[in-house]
């Protein structure tokens, strides 16, 4: 396994390690505000033995009582196998399974004891405190970085799409307009999930003509697999304007300088890099006839083009070539900007979310090799911490789901408590939880096989 791997291990276990203490932090102080005993707070599990433990001296009344409702009262530690973390919560059938403090009377400071209410409020604290993050998250990225965006409509030469999208009616150069209702603007992850999951998307194709493209159900599986592949989407389409030339090399030999803009090989029409660099590699160690605009006038020169098809250009970044829009915020902007990247975010995921239930996205779900994945292969604090926010509202969401052992499971019983007066009984949860773990499970070794088989077989 080489550096790339372990690296990549260390951000996922960071992330995720960030995220299960938040979580479980939302469950720990709802139970503190509701003087609910927390016996233990760890992060990752430890079946057998933990890696550390800490148990705070106690702190007793006058007549020799343990506090239960203090920070004291509860041991901290951290368990081997990263899978999540858990509280337990005194008088609560968890993924513990510690049912033996059932068969005893309850006590004021248990979990069973409160009223459904207060429970409820104990049980969501994790989802909550979960999406609470991201929202923090995305304000702190937006008043530090603030946000920069080039407009589709701005982008000039349109876009580079994938074979996928070339298959059902895309077309280099298109520049996106509307996906079903809604107009498009710039290019990142809720605009692009937007396209992915529309009916019909409206593209204007050579500057002059709207084009209706019509969309399969299942077309956002369809260019993930390309993506796995290693081909987005789509990608703005640049122009290939000369940042600088390379010592030695072609460009510098035949005197093209920085803003040079090439725009045909042999007369073979270079608009975009995207045609230059399988041109260039058709007239590898050949001297080839090289158009390009300088100072807005067409010019000629012969180049040579070395034996891997390069000229020894670096190009210009598409923010100098392109108009950037540049949005700062204080950080009283930062915080409402964030509540609504947090919620736009949300509602994506959601959306996507029912087309995991298909034979296609069964077949899309991915472990912890898919999560590392889509971390850098190099330290960058913004792709980090934008990872991080939306990993906790994944986390949020699957957790809220009604299946037993989730949170949402216990949720769901709790309501029916509150609608119908009655208590679901001690056996039936009992059997509940240990559904819940199995079913969990399985689809954590499915998920986790899915990546194995597509690491050693595509």
């Amino acid at each position: 396994m080489d550096s790339t791997f372990w690296f990549k291990t260390l951000e996922v276990i960071m992330a995720l390690g960030l995220l299960v203490i938040i979580h479980e932090f939302g469950h720990y102080s709802f139970s503190r505000l509701f003087g609910v005993w927390v016996e233990k707070f760890y992060l990752f599990f430890n079946p057998w033995f933990s890696i550390a433990k800490w148990k705070p001296k106690a702190k007793v009344d006058k007549d020799g009582n343990e506090n239960k409702n203090s920070w004291r009262a509860t041991e901290y530690g951290i368990g081997w196998l990263p899978l999540g973390g858990y509280c337990k919560i005194a008088g609560m059938i968890d993924e513990s399974m510690d049912t033996e403090q059932m068969k005893d009377p309850a006590k004021p400071y248990e979990f069973r004891s409160k009223p459904a209410w207060q429970r409820l409020f104990i049980m969501i604290g994790g989802v909550l405190f979960n999406f609470i993050l991201a929202i923090v998250i995305y304000a702190g990225i937006v008043y530090t970085y603030g946000e920069m965006y080039i407009n589709f409509t701005d982008a000039t030469e349109g876009m580079d799409y994938c074979d996928s999208a070339h298959k059902y009616g895309f077309v280099d150069g298109d520049i996106p307009l509307m996906a079903d209702d809604h107009q498009l603007t710039y290019l990142d992850g809720d605009e692009l999930q937007t396209i992915l999951t529309a009916k019909t998307v409206k593209v204007l194709r050579n500057h002059k003509d709207t084009v209706t493209i019509n969309l399969p159900e299942n077309f956002i599986f369809i260019a993930n697999k390309d993506a796995e592949a290693g081909q987005m989407f789509m990608n703005y389409r640049l122009p290939v304007v000369i940042s600088q030339t390379q010592a030695r090399m072609g460009a510098e030999k035949a005197g093209l300088k920085s803003g040079d803009r090439i725009i045909a090989v042999n007369n073979e029409s270079t608009p975009s890099y995207t045609e230059l660099t399988p041109t260039l590699k058709k007239y590898s160690n050949k001297t080839v006839s090289l158009s390009y605009i300088r100072n807005g006038k067409e010019c000629k020169t012969n180049v040579q083009i070395d034996s891997d098809g390069k000229l020894g250009i670096q190009l210009t970044d598409p923010t100098k070539i392109f108009h950037v829009n540049t949005v700062s915020y204080n950080i009283l902007e930062s915080i409402p900007r964030g509540i609504e990247m947090g919620c736009d975010k949300l509602v994506s995921y959601v959306k996507q979310l029912k087309l995991v239930f298909s034979a296609e996205g069964a077949k899309s779900l991915g472990g912890f090799g898919a999560i590392g994945s889509i971390f850098p292969e190099s330290w960058n604090w913004l792709d980090f911490w934008n990872i991080t926010a939306f990993l906790s509202i994944i986390l949020a969401v699957m957790n809220i789901l009604p299946i037993p052992a989730l949170d949402g499971g216990h949720v769901l019983f709790l309501l029916y408590e509150m609608i119908t007066g009655r208590q679901p009984s001690e056996k039936f949860l009992e059997r509940a939880q240990t559904f819940g773990m199995l079913l969990l499970l399985a689809l954590l070794l499915f998920a986790n096989g899915n990546d194995i088989y597509r690491y050693f077989f595509k």
